[in-house]
């Protein structure tokens, strides 16, 4: 079993940044395959980016795409979240996830079906 614990959320204005962070436990997760999702009231879970095990693929939400950034440091079992010039829209729960067979192409695991762990998520909430 993975325990993935996000951290970084809060409520900030329009054009600020965060830095989202994902600590794993229980295993290690340097074979996996890993993603952000997020969920805003009302709206199902969607895909944000995802990152090979390695940390050398990454692909973005269109939405995503130019604003933020996916990483992680398998030495301290950590994924981030990078979001420049955050907007309303962002505003989400934001859900790290943890696939198992890491060895995919990460343009292929869009969906929250294609991951196996998630953690708790956290509030990210930008004011207009």
């Amino acid at each position: 079993q993975v325990q993935l614990v996000e951290s970084g959320g809060g409520l900030v204005q329009t054009g600020d940044s965060l830095r989202l962070s994902c600590a794993a436990s229980g295993r290690p997760i340097s074979g996996y395959a890993m993603g952000w999702f997020r969920q805003a009231p009302g709206k199902e879970r969607e895909f944000v980016a995802s990152i090979s095990f390695s940390g050398e693929s990454t692909h973005y939400a269109d939405s995503a795409k130019g604003r933020f950034t996916i990483s992680r440091d398998n030495a301290k079992e950590s994924m981030y979240l990078q979001m420049n010039n955050l907007r309303p829209e962002d505003t989400a729960v934001y859900y790290c996830a943890a696939r198992i067979e890491g060895h995919i192409v990460v343009t292929h695991i869009l969906r929250w079906q294609d991951y196996d762990y998630w953690g708790q998520g956290t509030q990210v909430t930008v004011s207009s």
